[in-house]
């Protein structure tokens, strides 16, 4: 399955921020669900005001049990939870 466009800029966009040293770590609300998150943002200016654009939040605990990477053998479909949790 292909990234798409939009995803694939924003991540060239990250790399960017990160190699200029304008990344950082906010300490935000989760507006659905109230939770905290740690937000990892690009840090731009705006005249003399920084502006912080948010590209994704930090797993919860272990994140090799939150997400389940694609499967090499097929290109449709993603790798089955194992009972490791891995």
């Amino acid at each position: 399955m292909a990234i798409p466009d939009h995803a694939r800029t924003n991540f060239n966009t990250l790399l960017r921020a990160a190699g200029e040293g304008n990344l950082a770590l906010m300490e935000c609300q989760d507006a659905t669900t109230g939770d905290l998150r740690y937000v990892i943002c690009a840090v731009g200016r705006d005249g003399g005001e920084h502006v912080f654009t948010p590209f994704g939040h930090l797993a919860d605990g272990n994140p090799y049990d939150a997400y389940l990477p694609p499967d090499p053998n097929d290109p449709s479909g993603f790798l089955p939870r194992d009972d490791g949790g891995r």
